[in-house]
């Protein structure tokens, strides 16, 4: 259920200029509010001392109880330690905050999720890890936020094998299952299935190292990453651990060379590194090619030269048609979660959140501006929780029938 907006100072803001974003956040954009009353002194014996001692008595005698007795079962911590905060970089936890904020009430408005944001004060691995670790009997997930890569990875990874609960780093999978849910209905546009395409990502971060993953688990034809030294291929001998796993995974046609090497012929190009593409590297892509440029604010390929050559454009950018938004996929994959009490979130319940968000397109819908449908359509989160929470009970991860 989407949240109620409380903040009377909404009302008023009716565009972008700096006066209005800042009487915006002043005072922050969330608060706590009570579920219960606590008008007098009966109130106040059942919600606190005496009567909450036989609740925490109760779940100290059986803790699986903290998930019907406390919010625990439907609240995230939304973490970040400031390092990649969206196109602004390292800029601290505290500059980081109003992110951390708005992405809290996101998880409200469009998922009826509770969300809590905690910017840490390291940049140290082990201690984001262990801090992490320490907080999590307070929450029933955990979205990673605006942390940088490759250390990303490695988090992720051991805060989901040290613990019980979802583990989400939205920089990778939200990114990476909507790029999915926009392809399929980019290509069921044109006559043509995943299967039949060769897509080329320009980024080899947090962002292209997902959308990769998700596309071959997906099934797509072929798929090759680049960074800044090109093509990343198995023959690299300068290669993370991540991008030597992600080499061995991709470019069954062994591309070689640089971006615009890779980009002849190809049916897709997926940007999220940021940089210019050349318009004459866009010409040499395939007919009826589809150009993902999503860098913000300014797409790696602008739409406009984009059109030129490609049957589907998209950004990430509000402003222009086929935005790949992540607001579209964590609200709902954390409802569907926490619907079941799923204990993970595993590749399959990514693949299926995609697949909801393209199916509330319907075909009759389908067009070249119109191949992922927006954040505020209602079906959106209700698809998404569906599917999430039905992946995770055949995946074997819920816990709730």
């Amino acid at each position: 259920m989407a949240a109620e907006i409380v903040n009377p100072r909404s009302d008023s803001v009716t565009d972008n200029n700096p006066d209005a974003v800042f009487a915006l956040h002043r005072g922050g954009k969330m608060a706590i509010v009570a579920t219960v009353p606590v008008h007098n002194k009966d109130d106040l014996s059942l919600a606190y001392t005496p009567g909450v001692a036989k609740v925490c008595s109760a779940i100290a005698e059986q803790p699986e109880l903290v998930n019907e007795y406390t919010w625990k079962s439907n609240v995230v911590a939304v973490v970040t330690d400031g390092t990649a905060v969206l196109g602004l970089g390292d800029i601290g936890p505290e500059a980081s905050l109003p992110v951390m904020e708005g992405k809290a009430i996101l998880f409200k408005q469009f998922g009826g999720v509770d969300a809590v944001p905690i910017a840490l004060a390291t940049k140290d691995t082990d201690e984001i890890i262990e801090t992490v670790i320490r907080l999590a009997p307070s929450f029933g997930g955990v979205n990673l936020e605006d942390i940088s890569a490759p250390r990303c990875f490695e988090i992720e990874r051991r805060l989901q094998e040290a613990l019980d609960i979802p583990i989400f780093h939205d920089d990778q999978h939200g990114t990476a299952i909507v790029t999915l849910a926009a392809m399929r209905n980019a290509a069921k546009l044109t006559g043509r299935t995943l299967g039949d395409l060769r897509a080329v990502i320009s980024g080899a971060g947090a962002a292209g190292i997902a959308i990769a993953k998700i596309l071959v688990d997906a099934g797509i034809g072929d798929v090759c990453v680049t960074d800044r030294k090109g093509v990343v291929s198995a023959d690299r001998s300068d290669l993370t651990d991540v991008k030597a796993e992600i080499a061995g995974l991709t470019n069954k046609t062994g591309q070689t060379g640089s971006l615009e090497d890779a980009l002849v012929g190809a049916d897709v190009f997926i940007g999220v590194s940021g940089g210019t593409v050349p318009e004459a590297a866009v010409a040499t892509m395939a007919k009826d090619c589809f150009v993902f440029a999503m860098a913000n604010p300014n797409p790696e390929v602008h739409p406009d030269v984009a059109h030129k050559y490609a049957a589907v454009v998209a950004t990430g950018r509000s402003d222009f048609p086929n935005q790949i938004n992540n607001v579209l996929a964590f609200p709902g994959i954390f409802a569907g979660a926490f619907k079941v009490r799923a204990s993970r979130i595993t590749e399959n319940m990514k693949i299926a959140a995609a697949d909801a968000i393209a199916g509330v397109v319907a075909d009759g819908e389908l067009t070249a501006e119109y191949v992922i449908p927006s954040p505020f359509d209602k079906r959106v989160a209700e698809a998404v929780t569906a599917a999430v929470a039905a992946a995770a009970k055949a995946d074997g991860v819920a816990r709730l029938a």
